[in-house]
């Protein structure tokens, strides 16, 4: 549905993006992460068109956005951190004019206004001026918009950016139910959200890809906290010499003549038999052993630290 191809946008000497490949297929949820300056906003503008890339090729339904951009962004939906709301005029008059701009058939409008309303919660706002709603209905009115003409494709970019704790909940709620047959580019800096609403999760640093894996399974490594009745100097070598072990850190003691220590392991069965066979060879009894999978901030801190 989406293809990256090479994709570089460059300012001056400065590559804001470099070299982005992907491919997101039909109805898949991808959560794009980054630091601040990390190419995301680059990307999500390159995507809609408002940018053109210095290098590569971004293809949208097999229509390449640069030759054929009117084809391409008939399947877009777009909604920026800043949504491009009309104070003065009623929720529904902004959506109409939308649809308009969206060419859809003059006689679905009416229709095609109450079935997005009901699907974003604004039923009940439809007469209401767009400059006397609060923060969160106006974000759902600049979902509305993205949902006009029924696109195939939705890209959100800090959709719940500002809001309260419930109109976050409530928010985000609408946007599983939205989602359901779309493919959805979400960006956000909410790390939980991304990892309870995305498919995927694709993170940037310094322009590059650095990561692209499934969201509910996302990384091979696993982690192992141990407590071991052992010498320290003696165990902590032998732990870092496991096979599938591929780095051990030594944390605060918390039972005396034991050493904590967190393993991460490549793959925790194999990991867990040598641990087991090193500490019977080593008659170090093991107190304590619990599996601790990586949460979404793991990886993001280890795929973005350092230059």
């Amino acid at each position: 549905m989406i293809s990256f191809s090479h994709v570089t946008k460059r300012y001056g000497a400065v590559d804001a993006v470099h070299d982005l490949s992907f491919e997101i297929p039909r109805g898949q949820f991808v959560g794009l992460l980054g630091q601040n300056g990390a190419g995301k906003t680059t990307t999500l503008n390159m995507l809609t068109g408002y940018l053109a890339p210095s290098e590569g090729r971004i293809e949208i339904n097999g229509h390449d956005l640069l030759t054929e951009p009117r084809s391409a962004k008939q399947h877009l939906g777009y909604l920026p951190e800043l949504p491009p709301l009309y104070d003065e005029m009623t929720v529904e008059g902004y959506l109409r004019f939308v649809c308009q701009l969206r060419l859809v058939v003059r006689a679905d409008v009416p229709s095609h206004v109450r079935d997005i309303a009901k699907k974003t919660g604004l039923s009940d706002m439809l007469s209401r001026r767009v400059g006397n709603l609060s923060k969160g209905y106006r974000q759902r009115v600049g979902l509305a918009q993205a949902l006009c003409g029924d696109p195939e494709v939705l890209i959100l970019d800090e959709p719940t950016v500002g809001l309260d704790p419930r109109q976050t909940a409530e928010l985000r709620e609408t946007l599983k139910e939205i989602a359901r047959g779309r493919t959805v580019i979400f960006s956000s800096h909410i790390l939980s959200e991304v990892q309870s609403l995305c498919d995927r999760v694709l993170i940037l640093h310094h322009g590059k890809m650095v990561y692209d894996h499934d969201a509910h399974k996302l990384s091979p490594t696993t982690k192992m906290h141990a407590r071991i009745l052992a010498d320290e100097k003696t165990l902590l070598p032998a732990l870092r010499s496991l096979a599938h072990v591929t780095r051990v850190t030594r944390l605060p003691q918390q039972e005396s003549g034991a050493v904590d220590v967190l393993m991460e392991c490549s793959a925790l069965l194999p990991a867990q038999k040598e641990l087991h066979t090193l500490l019977s060879g080593l008659h170090a009894p093991l107190l304590r052993l619990t599996p601790m999978d990586e949460t979404l901030e793991d990886v993001f801190l280890r795929c973005t630290q350092g230059g």
